[in-house]
């Protein structure tokens, strides 16, 4: 049996593109292409930026989420900084984040649980 693919998402430049996520879920909806909703919560791509002076969610910088983290990329140091800097961004528990892709990567997918796209929107939008 043949494994689903996650549908297309609107990407800013209004052509359709596959979410490169896990491919666990499909999203009813179709959103931000940094941004995919599934039933659980909100899968998010992020891009981050190690030894930065200052812990921060930058904003949307075209497809991704730009993340500036003070952890070296050292023993997956930065990988779990990320986590915690994103669960302080968006009001959530640490433990409803997992990252889904991207370990040894700045590109990386994570997924949030508990949380919906409009309110990763808004959290995005305002002052972080």
């Amino acid at each position: 049996m043949a494994r689903p693919t996650p549908g297309p998402v609107l990407h800013p430049g209004a052509e359709l593109l596959p979410f490169p996520g896990s491919g666990r879920e499909i999203s009813v909806r179709y959103m931000f292409s940094y941004l995919h909703e599934t039933d659980a919560g909100v899968i998010l791509r992020v891009k981050v930026q190690p030894r930065a002076s200052r812990d921060e969610v930058v904003g949307v910088q075209g497809d991704v989420v730009k993340v500036r983290i003070t952890a070296a990329p050292v023993a997956g140091a930065a990988n779990t900084r990320l986590l915690t800097v994103l669960a302080k961004a968006f009001g959530v528990p640490r433990g409803r984040l997992e990252l889904r892709t991207g370990s040894t990567s700045r590109l990386k997918t994570i997924a949030i649980q508990g949380i919906s796209g409009a309110d990763v929107r808004r959290r995005l939008e305002g002052d972080l």
